[in-house]
């Protein structure tokens, strides 16, 4: 069924007759090959890895606070340690091999539906890895009895993940000589077999790889024109995301991975992680303003028990959710963020309860943030509880036993392709990409909200869709949507929402935005360097009062201004991450010398992790 996530461990299936005599040769409890159907359910269940990985990544985004994985909150990363190398982990080893089989059988066997499937699965997983790790080894990666892999760079891998998503649309559009009956439908947990979706998808992992090169500066030239008609071919509406379904069941579940990752039977959310103080301002439309001299906040005098105790920025760019005007509230602040705010689920159809709830963040390492205690993913400030009194039950929204593993969406293309309008300029179209992909993400909102039962502290979201779709609709025909005068449309205003849109399932894809914008930090020249936007005590930041700063109130660690005004580690030398170092137990165990010839910045040198990737780059990677 596809609705429920099973677990084949393909070593142990066979499928093949006995004979009559012993064959010493071939072991029947452990084949030397099966039918490449059987591949297809275990691979896809990898990608719960990510999952993984985005406790590290969605810090370094302002997504995600952390007392756990705090070396990342604090763009930094042990040497030594497997930490943050799930992803690399997924694409090569609980993937790889198995992956490749499933590929090169189906080819051999002319099954191009599943052969398609593959190379799609392929090319989504390589473009997340180059993106978060850089330089991989990708013409060595499954080549037998190697010892050492040689590393390739970026763009070349840039330029074979778009070759295989552009290889499984051929193959999709093949007809296949057999029908596969149910081995697709039970087996497929995204699509179910459908190849018109798997093309889709194909399309939208050449957006996701090209919208990443769009501070290249030959992108308009090179790279746009693709990108707008892949785009024209994905998904066409919010109903085309690709998901991985999960089956859940909570602790009547077989295996505790049939649940989600984030859900509350597993704990992988527990209160180590919490909302960041960022993400607060952001969806509530509360970034504040900063004195010029001190880069303090202008704190509001006698206010000790008011909500917000400073000075707002003239101009917010998502909401502004303190005042009561229509269209000013975002109804995703009440699904994408936890809050204490009406622990017993009453009055959850009264649109004035809901506008009073009250949001606070944490820091980077802290959950005590500047106006308050940040609650845990599930809306308590304690660790997940599925039983007792008071308790998270199955957990809310996506961070939720049966909720899925969301993979790219329509809004997220849709945003892709409004970027892509503005740098050529086409502000009509890119307005017009960025209200689909407005509404777009309030449809995909809603469709995982699981509302709590109304006056039990027994879990769930504090709103019901039908009040979240009314106050969407009012959002979307309102001043920062809809209504929105095209002449005060901005980049900010693009990927801003689409970093709302992202939150956080998609932090890797909002972290290659924050990267190729280079953290909005002041520098001269093509990228940040030592004595350029950055040194070791501080972050040249642009302030929000600069039109060309495209996230508006955000700040790193290092930055002048309050609430952060720290430093970061030695080794860094003032520079933020832009990559996550390769596995600890396969590279740096096993690959030191490939890892030590990588340039500009070798692999094995301590500040590996700041060496500025390809796609950030005007042009190409400095020798």
């Amino acid at each position: 069924m596809k609705n429920k996530l099973i677990y084949i461990l393909i070593a142990f299936f066979s499928f093949t007759s006995c004979e009559e005599y012993l064959d010493v040769n071939n072991n029947i409890d452990a084949p030397a090959e099966v039918e490449g159907y059987l591949y297809l359910a275990g691979i896809t269940q990898q990608y719960q890895g990510i999952y993984y990985d985005l406790r590290a990544i969605a810090p370094m985004t302002q997504m995600m606070g952390t007392s756990s994985y705090t070396s990342f909150a604090s763009n930094y990363y042990n040497l030594g340690s497997d930490a943050g190398g799930e992803i690399w982990r997924m694409t090569y080893w609980s993937q790889g091999q198995n992956l490749e089989n499933l590929i090169n059988q189906s080819i051999e066997a002319e099954d191009w539906t599943l052969a398609g499937i593959g190379l799609a699965m392929k090319a989504y997983s390589w473009d997340l890895l180059t993106k978060v790790h850089g330089e991989v080894p990708m013409n060595d990666a499954f080549v037998p009895s190697l010892l050492q892999h040689d590393y390739d760079y970026q763009k070349d891998v840039y330029t074979q993940v778009r070759e295989w998503a552009y290889e499984a649309i051929e193959m999709l559009e093949k007809t296949d000589d057999q029908s596969y009956g149910d081995k697709l439908t039970n087996n497929d947990f995204i699509y179910g077999g459908d190849k018109e979706m798997w093309k889709k998808f194909s399309y939208a992992i050449i957006v996701r790889n090209l919208a990443s090169l769009s501070n290249k500066s030959d992108f308009s030239g090179t790279y746009a024109q693709e990108l707008i008609t892949a785009a024209g071919k994905s998904f066409q509406s919010p109903s085309d995301d690709a998901t991985v379904s999960v089956g859940g069941g909570s602790q009547s579940a077989p295996y505790s991975s049939y649940n989600n990752f984030w859900g509350t039977a597993r704990g992988n959310l527990s209160y180590s992680y919490f909302q960041h103080d960022y993400a607060v301002q952001v969806f509530t439309g509360t970034v504040p303003k900063y004195e010029d001299a001190t880069g303090d906040k202008i704190h509001i005098i006698n206010t000790t028990n008011y909500y917000h105790p400073v000075e707002l920025a003239d101009k917010q760019i998502i909401t502004d959710t303190l005042t009561n005007e229509l269209g000013h509230y975002d109804p995703r602040v009440a699904v994408k963020l936890a809050t204490e705010s009406n622990p017993t689920y009453l009055n959850l159809n009264n649109t004035d309860s809901i506008k009073a709830y009250q949001y606070y963040g944490g820091s980077f390492t802290g959950s005590t943030g500047p106006i308050g205690q940040a609650p845990s993913f599930y809306g308590r400030t304690l660790s997940s509880q599925y039983q007792g009194t008071v308790h998270d039950g199955t957990g809310r929204w996506i961070y939720r036993d049966d909720a899925p593993y969301i993979l790219t969406t329509y809004s997220e293309i849709q945003f892709c392709l409004a970027e892509t309008y503005w740098k050529l300029g086409q502000k009509t179209d890119a307005f017009e990409a960025f209200k689909r992909g407005v509404s777009a993400d309030m449809q995909t909102t809603a469709r995982y909200i699981s509302t709590g039962s109304e006056g039990s502290a027994s879990g769930g979201d504090k709103i019901t869709t039908s009040v979240f779709n009314s106050l969407a609709s009012e959002y979307l025909n309102g001043p920062y949507a809809g209504a929105l005068p095209l002449n005060e449309f901005t980049l900010s205003h693009i990927m801003m929402q689409k970093w709302v849109s992202l939150y956080p399932w998609g932090a890797s894809e909002a972290w290659v935005d924050m990267r190729k914008y280079n953290y909005d930090i002041e520098y001269s020249g093509d990228v940040p360097s030592t004595g350029n936007g950055f040194v070791h005590a501080l972050v040249d930041q642009k302030k929000d009062t600069d039109d060309t700063k495209v996230y508006k109130g955000f700040y790193l660690a290092p930055a002048q201004v309050e609430g952060r005004k720290g430093s970061y580690y030695t080794q860094n030398e003032g520079s933020p991450s832009y990559r996550i170092r390769p596995r600890f137990n396969s590279e740096y165990m096993w690959n030191i010398p490939s890892l030590e010839i990588l340039k500009p910045i070798s692999g094995t040198a301590e500040n590996y992790h700041t060496s500025i990737p390809w796609f950030v780059y005007p042009g190409d990677l400095p020798q």
